[in-house]
């Protein structure tokens, strides 16, 4: 199954071109290697790492979903490996941090 397909079926984007824009921008890895490919297969057992908001998702696959069916079916075909990573990015704080100002003497 292609790799964009499965992102969407299994409910993480809601649409296969959202899914497609994440993966051609290098931003998914599968068994940590970088995926440059949309069309790029996986299978059962992989496991994908990729952003979602300001959180990163580790998962296993455990199955292939048929069709993007509900949560709960979408829930079933793959399992959390981070779930302490989902807050991972965001609890870090801001990248840059300007420096302090020097306040001036007053006359």
């Amino acid at each position: 199954m292609r790799i964009d397909r499965l992102l969407c079926q299994l409910r993480f984007f809601k649409t296969r071109s959202r899914a497609q824009a994440l993966v051609e921008t290098g931003q998914v890895r599968r068994n940590g290697q970088r995926v440059m490919r949309a069309s790029e297969a996986v299978a059962c057992g992989d496991t994908l790492t990729f952003p979602l908001g300001k959180a990163v998702r580790v998962i296993e696959l455990i199955a292939l979903p048929t069709r993007r069916g509900p949560p709960e079916e979408a829930r079933a075909c793959y399992r959390v490996l981070d779930p302490e990573g989902q807050s991972a990015i965001a609890a870090t704080g801001p990248l840059f941090r300007a420096p302090a100002r020097k306040e001036s003497d007053p006359k």
